[in-house]
C-alpha cells in the first residue's frame, strides 16, 4: 500500500469534515451545495463544484472515500499533485455536466406529461405521470387513484392531483445531486489505464481480478444500469459514466504514462 500524498489526503479531511458537520450540526449542506438541475429555482453555477465535496450518507461517503484512499495515491504520485488536483475537479464537474444534458431530456420529457395532464387531467394519465417516477409512488397513490378512478369528474380529486403532479415535478428538477461517485470512476478508470495488470481483491470475490478487467465490468454495468432507466433508481448513472468517459480523455490528452 502506498503512503497517502498530499492532495488525498486533504480531499478526504474536507469530505469528513463537511460529512461531520452536516450530521451533527444539522447544517444542511446538501440542499445548499448538491447539484440542481439548471433550470431549478435553486440552481447555482458553483455547486457543480461543491456537490462532488457532500455525501448523502456515511455508507456513500465511506465507499467512495475508500476508493479515492486506495487507488488516489498512485495517480498523485505519477500526475503530480497540482494536476491531479486538477484532473479530480475536471472529472467531476465534466461527469456532472453530461448528466445534466442527459437529465435535461428526462425532466422535458415529465414536463410534457405534466402540462398534458394539466391541460386534460383524467385517471388515466394521472395514473401514467405517477408510473413516469415510481412504481412505488404507484403504491403510495394506490387509494387516492382508485378514488380518482371512481370519481374522475370529481372537482377536488381533480384539483387535489394537479397540486400532487406539480409537487412531484418540482421535487424531481429540485433534487440535489451530490457525492464524487463520478470521480471515483474516473480514478478507478485512470488507474486501470496506468496499471492494468495489478491485480486486486475485491469483497465476497476470493479470485484476484486485474484493473483493467474490473473497469471494464464497472463500466459495462454502469451503461446496463443507465439504458434500464429505472424511474426508482435514484442513482445517477450517466455521472459515474461521465467519469469514466473524462478520466480516459484526460489520461490520453496529456499522454500521461
Amino acid at each position: 500500500m502506498q503512503k497517502i500524498t498530499y492532495i488525498v489526503k486533504n480531499i478526504l479531511i474536507i469530505n469528513i469534515i463537511l460529512f461531520l458537520m452536516n450530521s451533527f450540526f444539522k447544517l444542511d449542506l446538501i440542499n445548499v451545495f448538491g447539484l440542481r438541475f439548471i433550470f431549478s429555482d435553486f440552481f447555482s453555477p458553483y455547486q457543480f463544484f461543491t456537490h462532488i465535496f457532500i455525501h448523502a450518507n456515511f455508507m456513500h461517503l465511506a465507499g467512495n472515500m475508500f476508493a479515492l484512499f486506495f487507488f488516489g495515491p498512485a495517480l498523485e504520485n505519477i500526475m503530480g499533485s497540482k494536476k491531479f488536483l486538477f484532473f479530480y475537479i475536471f472529472v467531476g464537474v465534466s461527469a456532472s455536466l453530461l448528466y445534466l444534458m442527459i437529465n435535461y431530456y428526462e425532466i422535458k420529457k415529465i414536463k410534457n406529461i405534466y402540462y398534458q395532464y394539466l391541460y386534460n387531467p383524467t385517471p388515466e394519465k394521472f395514473s401514467m405521470y405517477i408510473n413516469n417516477f415510481s412504481f412505488e409512488l404507484y403504491n403510495i397513490y394506490y387509494d387516492f387513484l382508485d378514488s380518482f378512478f371512481s370519481a374522475p369528474e370529481n372537482k377536488i380529486l381533480i384539483k387535489k392531483s394537479k397540486s400532487i403532479a406539480y409537487n412531484l415535478y418540482k421535487t424531481k428538477i429540485d433534487i440535489p445531486i451530490v457525492g464524487a461517485s463520478g470521480v471515483i470512476f474516473g480514478i478507478l478508470t485512470a488507474f486501470a489505464i496506468l496499471f492494468p495488470n495489478i491485480e486486486l481483491f475485491i469483497l465476497f470475490i476470493p479470485i484476484p481480478i486485474k484493473a483493467k478487467y474490473l473497469a471494464v465490468f464497472y463500466g459495462v454495468y454502469e451503461l446496463y444500469l443507465a439504458i434500464q432507466s429505472n424511474p426508482s433508481d435514484n442513482i445517477a448513472h450517466f455521472a459515474h459514466l461521465g467519469g469514466i468517459l473524462f478520466a480516459y480523455f484526460f489520461i490520453k490528452y496529456y499522454k500521461i504514462n
